[in-house]
């Protein structure tokens, strides 16, 4: 008996020092906590269901270094707990939150976890990628998105353009992963858009991160803006038969005018189709030409352009589609060092759509046209139209 007093009078003497009159007293801890991702940042979020006595939380990290307090004020109903936890570094950060009572009482400890985004992230971003845009008929522009895979989080895209009018215009579409278009109207021609892309880290994500604007290109037919007589064409001079000389802009060489005071022009009645720009050469004892040129100049802002047209050729010798610096067309010699050039077909009896690309740094006078040597026998090619896109 006396054995077992003395036990009993030991264990009230720890209960006293350690327990507190015989309990452990917990407040109620943290329910539903979640951690949101954020830029640098992190915010916890909880419910206080249970223990009117909790009056703050504390929130740790970095292996318990750091922490944040958080007072409360609890109600008689469930209240909802949300901090942002500033200056964390990119990463998996982890958390343990403990509720504590006005006694410095502290709960048991719960736990989660949240990436933490921030310059390595934003420096992998991109904009989403535009499959095509370009001018539709009615005035408008179609842009065509390249597909988002889903784990991107692709959220919207910024569009900055103006339209027919000088109408500055600020438009935000909202993301859809697949076969996106989008609609400018009114939009003008020969310009382009500014944009950016907003992405989202995950989908629960506190904070939107943007690339920068990047300039895109809406491909636009803006022949009407900077060439003139671009077919059927126009006639200078004519023989009331089949030839003339071309009205300007366009500027002939004298050796293509071989047909008694007449030539890069001619009507072709049978084809009902107006005016041609042509050469012709050795057919009806006309002369050779020898670097025949065609063309007209005008000043192009800077850009990505094609310049187009629609032929017919009965040549042998080839035929030159030129772009080139400055005002007059190079010799056959110089070709390389044009802007861009390419040829008809090599084939006689052919209709086909030729073209060239040229890209310009600065705005500056650029020389558009035609380019031949016809030295082999009877020759012929014309052209019904030409074309100048911004690509």
């Amino acid at each position: 008996m006396l054995t077992l007093l003395f036990a009993c009078t030991k264990m009230d003497e720890y209960r006293d020092k350690y327990m507190g009159n015989g309990s452990i007293v917990y407040p109620g801890k943290m329910d539903s906590v979640e951690a949101f991702s954020g830029k640098n940042r992190a915010e916890i979020r909880g419910l206080f269901t249970s223990d009117p006595k909790i009056t703050k939380y504390k929130v740790f990290w970095n292996s318990r270094q750091d922490s944040i307090e958080v007072p409360v004020t609890r109600t008689s109903g469930v209240d909802t707990a949300k901090v942002i936890i500033p200056d964390l570094p990119e990463g998996l950060m982890s958390f343990e939150i403990r509720t504590y009572d006005a006694h410095d009482n502290i709960s048991i400890p719960v736990n989660t976890s949240a990436n933490v985004y921030g310059d390595l992230y934003q420096s992998a971003l991109i904009n989403r990628g535009i499959a095509n845009a370009e001018m539709l008929d009615d005035g408008s522009a179609l842009i065509k998105w390249a597909d988002a895979s889903s784990d991107a989080g692709t959220v919207s895209m910024r569009i900055k353009y103006t339209d027919n009018t000088g109408g500055a215009h600020d438009t935000l579409v909202l993301s859809v992963l697949t076969d996106m278009t989008t609609t400018l109207p009114a939009f003008k021609s020969g310009t382009s858009i500014s944009y950016q892309t907003a992405y989202l880290p995950n989908a629960t994500a506190i904070d939107t991160f943007y690339t920068a604007f990047e300039v895109f290109s809406v491909k636009a037919d803006v022949t009407a803006l900077y060439l003139k007589n671009t077919g059927p064409f126009d006639r200078a001079t004519y023989d009331g038969g089949r030839w003339g000389t071309l009205a300007a802009p366009w500027v002939t060489s004298a050796n293509v005018i071989n047909h008694s005071g007449y030539g890069g022009y001619a009507s072709e009645t049978w084809l009902n189709a107006g005016g041609f720009l042509v050469m012709e050469s050795g057919w009806s004892g006309t002369a050779n030409i020898v670097n025949g040129k065609i063309s007209q100049t005008t000043t192009l802002p800077a850009g990505n352009y094609i310049f187009q047209v629609a032929c017919y050729t009965e040549a042998l010798d080839p035929v030159y589609i030129v772009a080139a610096a400055g005002s007059a067309l190079p010799d056959i010699s110089g070709l390389s060092g044009a802007l861009g050039y390419g040829s008809f077909p090599s084939s006689t009896y052919v209709s086909a759509t030729v073209s060239v690309k040229f890209t310009l740094e600065q705005e500056e006078e650029v020389t558009l046209g035609f380019l031949a040597t016809m030295t082999s026998g009877n020759q012929y090619w014309r052209v019904g139209s030409v074309k100048l896109i911004k690509n």
